[in-house]
């Protein structure tokens, strides 16, 4: 058989085919391929931290080699080993105003899989779900899951979050609203009244449904949460509405906040009925944290100073990337060129828009859509980053994300210097 005929023979299911891949790792793949090539790219796409610039906290890489060496291989527990379950327990009592028991907290190999164990356990093919965009792959959950997507375009003017208002005509057909903040690819954060607005309403809709009728609940990721800068505050809506307990599943966990992405400890809190069916449906995926990471997070989890410590420095050296790129944007804008930043608040992103359609290059050709400008940036100013249309905004967005991870403090003059360049040989 011929390899022609196989591909005929051979037939995937309707999921598999339907299934569309990361548009931010096909451009990863383009900006690795020029580095291989020996280009100088510098790499803003992938939301991850570079080891040399960002390392996990020494105490725990030192945790994580003595309990292997102590021979923890086996399984762990199904819902994640107990003593790390404690010490998040402790970790949100203490420093993110939450207070969720053992037997209401899932432990997964990240957030990743705690997000379609949630998706899994809340909604039914053809289920409505609500979320914003630019948001982080809720469009592929939702995929992956039959339901229906609600998509609301956020604004600019509100940092890209979305409202209440925006929200409330599709309330009442929902069973989940989707919501991220710190915002993945934002870096943006809800505010106080704003969060309250959507926790009061999702509240009202539960009331009106009554016992009888299936709820609307609120994923709410928070992933970046101890990432916050100056005078940002985190928010969340257990804290400011107590009743949104029995409706809100959290997503969180160590990969951000402790530069932790490989590691993949990740955790859920929720109604402790809901996070039984999670553990049961990850049970069967197998998408447990290793065991000896699971160990050796809860003995760092449960030094607080230690943990408080690298957080302060983490922070600090985050900051200074984002606040350093955002300086060099605002004298880009102000020194005429169409581009333009919001100011950071939180997570390692930058937003920024590049407002190049129709512009001319110096060989004649007009970058007429997004992905012209995409190319035009890599080439000329040797920058990556990604459009928001890769987070399901309009293809035709200028927006995009600038993710600070893996990048050195020496490289924020350079990179701007690049950029002036390349909008100067524009016209």
């Amino acid at each position: 058989m011929n390899q022609t005929t196989a591909d005929q023979v051979v037939k995937v299911s309707d999921l598999a085919h339907g299934i569309i891949g990361s548009e931010i790792i096909k451009l990863a793949a383009e900006v690795n391929e020029k580095i291989k090539q020996g280009e100088h790219i510098y790499n803003m796409t992938i939301g991850d931290f570079s080891p040399a610039q960002f390392p996990i906290p020494s105490a725990l890489k030192q945790y994580i080699i003595e309990e292997y060496s102590s021979d923890q291989t086996n399984y762990p527990e199904a819902d994640g080993m107990l003593d790390l379950r404690k010490a998040v327990s402790d970790l949100l009592k203490e420093r993110g105003d939450l207070t969720y028991a053992t037997d209401e907290l899932l432990i997964a190999g990240g957030a990743r899989p705690v997000i379609y164990a949630i998706y899994r356990a809340l909604v039914n093919p053809n289920d409505t779900v609500i979320f914003a965009v630019p948001s982080w792959n809720n469009n592929h959950y939702s995929y992956l899951n039959g339901a229906k997507s609600v998509v609301i375009e956020a604004k600019p003017e509100n940092n890209f979050m979305p409202s209440a208002a925006d929200i409330r005509p599709h309330i009442g057909e929902a069973c989940m609203v989707a919501l991220c903040s710190p915002q993945n690819p934002t870096g943006t954060v809800f505010s106080k009244e704003g969060l309250e607005e959507i926790c009061d309403m999702i509240l009202e809709e539960n009331s009106r449904r009554g016992p009888n009728q299936k709820s609307v609940y609120l994923m709410y990721d928070q992933i970046y949460w101890a990432l916050t800068f100056g005078n940002t505050q985190h928010y969340n809506p257990v804290s400011l509405r107590p009743s949104m307990k029995e409706y809100t599943v959290f997503v969180d966990g160590i990969s951000k906040s402790l530069s932790a992405t490989g590691v993949r400890v990740g955790w859920a809190m929720g109604p402790k009925s809901i996070i039984a069916k999670m553990k049961a449906i990850l049970s069967h995926v197998g998408a447990w944290a290793p065991k000896a990471e699971q160990l050796a997070t809860a003995r760092f989890l449960m030094d607080l100073h230690l943990y408080d410590a690298f957080l302060e420095e983490q922070k600090e050296k985050i900051y200074t990337r984002l606040k350093g790129f955002y300086d060099g944007f605002s004298a880009l804008k102000a020194e005429g060129y169409a581009v333009d930043a919001i100011a950071p608040q939180a997570a390692i992103y930058l937003t920024i828009k590049f407002d190049l359609h129709g512009k001319r290059t110096a060989d004649g050709r007009v970058l007429e859509t997004t992905q012209d400008v995409t190319s035009y940036i890599l080439n000329e100013a040797k920058l990556a980053i990604v459009p928001f249309y890769a987070f399901g905004a309009a293809t035709s967005s200028p927006w995009y994300r600038m993710s600070v991870g893996t990048c050195s403090v020496a490289d924020i003059e350079q990179v701007i210097t690049n950029l002036r360049t390349a909008l100067s040989k524009l016209n």
